[in-house]
């Protein structure tokens, strides 16, 4: 079999687990807004300040994290994954110089929860992975977490990671045509049906077959995306596109930009006939006053990392994600793709315009994780509830 071939792989792939009401995607998908944790699994988190802080990397920080957002209803938690070298971006914070591997964390964690989804990020393309490894690697944490295991697939925008594994980086497309063809693979062994026997363009298998069947045809696939090789990959594979601003952090400016991005999202899907969720990643600063969360804001800011900003600032922009152009290094004191500051109300309010903007959900960062989740979860889900766009637990 040729990659010519490949629409004849999908015509055997297995169906997403959106397609059984009783899988846990299912049941988080219900939700009007999905919400979700973006676990700080490296020093840090997402904020480059040197405010003092709670926020840990290690596994039983983040453990303790996702048994609290499962008791809270959160639906899912992402481990995030990247490369980086001896001292990580450096600065007083040491920014990322630890790292936990987020498909090693999210498998443990998933063993010791029993309703929140755990996703791990992976680059599919780097060093020798395989597909015949990874569905398999995917298929056994399906297992482990009955149905609520995850892949965040990503290619790999940085130009200085595929250095680490001997490898120079592939152009943009390409690389998602090769994401394709891995992919396709996998789901091809996830459904199961025969040996499989393949020669594409980048792998080539002869008599290869997993087994367990994952228990809901497949296990949850997601695609962290901002392009529309991105897009159109992901209405081919994904069940949810980790998707961001194409306007910068600033909440005001994300917000009038979103809603023609998240059309072209679906329009890729509609081009297949599949359905998918759109989530984005907002970091929330949230007090009992408007006033104390913006006073909060400030002192996060006036402790900017300066030294590690301008490392991660260098070495990102040699990347060739199409996700972040309009983003500034400013905005990596605080975080995330967008930046939302305020009282529960505010924050909220905030919410509800992601939502009518297109977006299905949120995977939600903090500063000091420990008491802002806490308090969201307290001050910030009851309105959620009393405004529909969250359903009591069953």
């Amino acid at each position: 079999m040729t990659s010519n071939t490949l629409e004849k792989v999908r015509l055997r792939q297995p169906q997403s687990p959106l397609s059984y009401p009783e899988s846990p995607l299912s049941r988080i998908a219900e939700q009007p807004m999905m919400i979700g944790l973006f676990l700080p699994t490296q020093t840090g988190g997402f904020s480059q300040s040197k405010l003092p802080r709670g926020t840990q990397w290690n596994f039983d920080y983040n453990k303790d994290l996702t048994l609290k957002a499962e008791s809270y209803g959160f639906d899912f938690v992402f481990g995030l994954q990247q490369w980086v070298q001896k001292g990580g971006f450096g600065g007083e914070i040491k920014y990322r110089e630890n790292f936990l591997d987020p498909f090693i964390s999210t498998v443990a964690i998933g063993a010791l929860t029993k309703r929140i989804v755990t996703i791990s990020t992976v680059h599919i393309l780097y060093g020798s992975l395989h597909p015949l490894y990874l569905a398999r690697f995917a298929a056994t944490a399906d297992h482990i977490t009955g149905g609520r295991f995850g892949l965040n697939i990503v290619t790999g925008y940085d130009a200085k990671e595929p250095l680490m594994f001997g490898m120079t980086r592939i152009d943009h497309d390409k690389r998602y045509e090769q994401a394709d063809e891995f992919t396709s693979i996998m789901e091809d062994l996830w459904a199961g049906e025969d040996n499989l026997t393949y020669d594409g363009d980048y792998y080539h298998l002869e008599s290869a077959y997993i087994s367990p069947r994952p228990r809901f045809g497949r296990p949850i696939l997601v695609s962290a995306s901002a392009s529309q090789a991105g897009f159109d990959y992901a209405a081919h594979h994904a069940d949810i596109v980790f998707t961001s601003s194409p306007a910068g952090a600033v909440f005001e400016n994300a917000i009038a930009a979103l809603p023609e991005h998240v059309r072209q999202i679906r329009q890729a899907y509609a081009q297949t006939g599949r359905n998918g969720k759109t989530i984005i990643f907002p970091l929330i600063v949230c007090k009992k006053t408007r006033e104390e969360a913006y006073a909060y804001r400030d002192a996060i800011v006036a402790e900017a990392d300066l030294d590690s900003i301008a490392a991660y600032s260098n070495r990102h922009a040699k990347g060739d994600a199409k996700g972040w152009l309009k983003h500034v290094p400013a905005d990596r004191v605080l975080g995330g793709h967008i930046q939302i500051v305020g009282d529960p109300n505010d924050v909220a309010d905030a919410i509800t315009q992601l939502h009518e903007a297109g977006l299905d959900g949120i995977q939600i960062g903090f500063y000091d994780y420990g008491p802002d989740l806490d308090f969201f979860a307290e001050a910030v889900l009851p309105l959620l509830e009393q405004r529909g766009l969250r359903r009591p637990r069953s």
